[in-house]
């Protein structure tokens, strides 16, 4: 469970009904049961004044539970490393551990807390009664869960496979006033448990916090890394399920794409076909040949002169040499 100061808020204003007593739980701790976990926390998302601000914290911790008593206490100790940086470029790391008791019956911390800060009377994070139904409920430190699964399947990234699991979801609100500032805070505890003892397997949490002027996004991933306790291995989502949206985004592609394919050819078909201009037919220019070429022999004209002289019966003029006027065909002399 995350233990940075974004987590120091009091929530006062949380609905603060105990736990119904149980029972013996179905699985009882035992001496040596240990479990390693992985967290990552993020702040960011911010308005306002958080605009642009992010925080980033990463968590290695350890659970073991050492002792139980016949009254159901477990004697128990944690330790964690806890690193933390924000955008300003501060960082910040610890490295707390301690011991605390808790109540296998009650889930209570009885003793001392593994570092829980501003809750009242929790009961313990990392651990539920195993025979919880379906609709269920039970709490983890404040928050009352409702068991929506008892066969639900989880991928545990520390072990790159599906392991069984009970799932169980939170959803509350809280008024926060801190160093933060004053925020109404709204969050869901989504969860995960190892049906056969109880132990938490992994969790993811997301709050949004916002005022009349800010506001920002925080969330947690936590995971096991390590149990000493066999996890059952569980199923992953089908080949259809796994691929449902790819698929369906496939075939609206296709579908997409048969749809251009059919307006082109619409829009190509309705087209009237523009007349076409003949393009005159292009002859080539002649040949122009001027190799020199012999030229005919020169002609010799020789031109003679006759006299004219007018006939003495109709005065045309005729030639000298003619005997008889052509016009009226008296004779020259």
């Amino acid at each position: 469970m995350i233990r940075t100061p974004i987590l120091l808020a009091v929530v006062l204003s949380l609905s603060l009904a105990f736990v119904p007593a149980h029972a013996v739980a179905g699985y009882t701790p035992h001496q040596g049961d240990t479990f390693s976990y992985y967290e990552v926390a993020d702040l960011g998302s911010g308005t306002g004044s958080y605009t642009g601000y992010t925080e980033h914290t990463v968590v290695n911790g350890m659970e073991r539970m050492n002792n139980v008593y016949v009254n159901g206490t477990v004697a128990a100790n944690y330790t964690y490393t806890w690193n933390w940086s924000n955008s300003s470029g501060s960082t910040q790391t610890q490295k707390p551990s301690g011991s605390f008791t808790w109540s296998s019956t009650t889930f209570h911390y009885v003793k001392g807390t593994d570092n829980q800060t501003g809750y009242v009377n929790p009961t313990v994070w990392f651990y539920m009664d195993n025979r919880t139904g379906q609709s269920g409920t039970f709490y983890l430190l404040n928050t009352q869960m409702t068991v929506m699964s008892t066969s639900a399947n989880y991928q545990l990234p520390s072990q790159n496979r599906y392991v069984k699991a009970i799932f169980a979801e939170g959803t509350s609100s809280y008024q926060r006033n801190d160093v933060y500032g004053i925020f109404t805070a709204t969050y869901t505890w989504d969860t995960y448990f190892d049906p056969l003892t109880g132990y938490i397997i992994g969790y993811s949490y997301t709050e949004h916090d916002a005022n009349s002027g800010a506001g920002f996004t925080y969330t947690e991933t936590l995971y096991v890394t390590s149990t000493s306790y066999p996890l059952t291995t569980g199923s992953g989502p089908g080949f259809l399920e796994q691929y449902l949206g790819l698929i369906v985004g496939l075939v609206i592609f296709i579908v997409f794409i048969i749809i251009v394919i059919v307006v082109i050819y619409a829009v190509a078909k309705s087209r009237r076909s523009l007349p076409k201009h003949p393009f005159p037919s292009e002859r080539p220019p002649p040949t122009i040949d001027l190799t020199p070429k012999q030229q005919p022999p020169v002609q010799q004209i020789v031109i003679k002169e006759v006299v004219k002289v007018k006939c003495k019966y109709c005065g045309a003029l005729i030639d000298s040499t003619v005997q008889a006027c052509p016009f009226c065909g008296a004779p020259r002399t």
